[in-house]
């Protein structure tokens, strides 16, 4: 005869969460499974953008480069747009703080736009960053509002962090011309420049950004001396 199987431990049942004896994932794994797909979406959007456009660009590619269904983007982003604006948010935003974090100005200031400008081309240029930065550019006039966001996320913040060097070098002596204090877009527009060339012309002739940016600085701050 067989013996009769002893009763399952109640204290050892009572002793696991109700949710893992349901067979339910705990919530710090479903937040981390959550986070991961997130960042399959902005991943698989980042280049489905840049291949085909902000406006060819569709969910259903989206979903489909990321592995998830297309529902899943709607738990995360209601629209094509906060999509564009959280892959904005996480590729250039941040760049954009650490360079305008620049340190106190103990050396010239030319030295801090020029490590300010060198880095942008740094980490734009030839890469991810600069293709989404060539896209705005492409395509913001027919989407006001992605170019509006990137205004008010990227360019006003750059924008304030020249202005407030320049004025700076206009008081200590180091630039001549007030009124470019008035334009700052004048001091990165190498940097734009270079940008944009990377793209449509470089193949074709291409173009030594830093030594540009150093012939740019020498009309605004005069030629180096060499000791």
């Amino acid at each position: 005869m067989r013996k009769p199987t002893k009763p399952a431990d109640k204290s050892a049942q009572n002793a696991r969460p109700a949710s893992v004896a349901r067979g339910e994932v705990p919530a710090s794994n479903r937040a981390t499974r959550a986070q991961e797909r997130r960042a399959a979406i902005v991943d698989a959007a980042m280049e489905e953008f840049i291949t085909r456009g902000f406006a060819a660009t569709r969910l259903d590619d989206i979903a489909k480069r990321a592995g998830v269904a297309k529902g899943t983007i709607y738990l995360h982003f209601k629209d094509k747009e906060s999509m564009f604006e959280e892959l904005v948010r996480i590729v250039i935003v941040p760049v954009v703080a650490r360079l305008t974090a620049l340190p106190p100005p103990t050396g010239s200031v030319r030295d801090l736009i020029e490590a300010f400008a060198g880095n942008f081309l740094k980490e734009v240029i030839g890469t991810r960053r600069g293709d989404l930065v060539r896209l705005i550019v492409a395509e913001g006039p027919r989407f006001p509002a992605v170019a509006d966001f990137y205004y008010r996320e990227v360019v006003s913040r750059g924008i304030a962090a020249m202005r407030a060097l320049i004025e700076l070098g206009i008081a200590r002596g180091e630039i001549r011309e007030k009124d470019l204090a008035r334009y700052p877009q004048i001091l990165v527009a190498p940097a734009m420049i270079a940008v944009i060339w990377q793209s449509l012309f470089a193949r074709h002739a291409p173009l030594d950004a830093q030594e540009m940016l150093r012939v740019h600085l020498d009309l605004i701050f005069g030629e180096r001396r060499t000791t």
